[in-house]
């Protein structure tokens, strides 16, 4: 039998060549860069030849590599489909799923039931701790995330567009001095989410306030306390018009009539090998349909 390189030297070859960066077939792979770069120059010894040219931090493929992968990758992604279709022909398939738990409770818990309906082996390993994107192949399959933008090594989906609203106790509209004014919101505490850190500032850039400062700005990391917060007459939270909305609480209400787009969205993320996983690729296209999303 005629001898192979080493199946991780393959793997390590077809990631590098298909990313263009060791660092980043690394972090796909789960390995440090000086362990995938020997895996590199193990399948070069093997060939007896260079495959890559060598610029700076890029890593691009000569002819002799661009050969290789032409014939080497469709044999990987077979094997790594067969692996996979008997994988998941086992009884229970598992994502390992990072959220924030304020879109766990409101968007994503009462559309479960219809997830396991569909798929009834598809379970959830659910995740709260955050810091999401940098524990992708490392504990995490896939996070859904609240952010600017999300790094281009990544596939990445936006589940919404939002706005930013000013939420406040319902009694702070009623009574002998009711908030109705936004320059009032320097007689208040402002709260805002660690996360999405910079919607106060944009929602008083957008309302012509740029001088107004609250009385003090607090800090949390839990949307969820954020809202009981306003709800006991804590401050006013510069958070997003789902949250409001899907709060449905009655003893907050939207403060002021001012509509500022929030730069922040929710996403889905996760490595772009990993989507080509069962059940993740079974739980991204469910969520975008029960999120009413068009296809990509």
């Amino acid at each position: 039998m005629r001898r192979l390189p080493p199946l991780t030297a393959i793997e390590a070859f077809v990631q590098v060549a298909r990313l263009g960066s060791v660092k980043t077939a690394a972090e796909e792979l789960a390995l440090s860069a000086p362990a995938l770069s020997r895996r590199i120059q193990a399948m070069e010894r093997f060939i007896g030849r260079p495959l890559f040219d060598r610029r700076h931090q890029a890593m691009q493929l000569n002819g002799d590599g661009e050969r290789l992968l032409a014939q080497m990758a469709p044999a990987l992604d077979s094997l790594t489909d067969a692996v996979e279709s008997i994988t998941s022909a086992t009884d229970v398939m598992r994502l390992r799923l990072g959220v924030l738990p304020l879109f766990a409770t409101q968007r994503l818990f009462p559309r479960l039931p219809a997830l396991r309906a569909l798929y009834p082996e598809l379970h959830l390993d659910i995740d709260t701790a955050g810091h999401g994107t940098s524990r992708l192949g490392e504990g995490l399959d896939a996070a859904i995330v609240l952010q600017r933008d999300v790094d281009p090594a990544l596939y990445a989906r936006r589940l919404d567009r939002n706005t930013i609203y000013v939420i406040g106790q319902r009694d702070m509209t009623l009574g002998d001095s009711p908030i109705t004014d936004a320059r009032q919101l320097a007689m208040l505490t402002a709260l805002v989410h660690r996360d999405i850190p910079d919607t106060f500032a944009t929602w008083r850039n957008a309302a012509g306030l740029g001088d107004l400062e609250p009385r003090a700005i607090d800090h949390f990391d839990s949307g969820a306390l954020m809202l009981e917060a306003v709800a006991q007459g804590l401050g006013v939270a510069f958070m997003h018009a789902n949250h409001f909305e899907d709060a449905h609480d009655p003893r907050l209400v939207r403060l002021f009539d001012i509509a500022v787009e929030s730069p922040y969205s929710y996403w889905f993320v996760c490595r772009p090998r990993a989507l080509q996983q069962r059940p993740v690729k079974l739980f991204h296209d469910w969520l975008i349909a029960a999120l009413g999303l068009p296809d990509d």
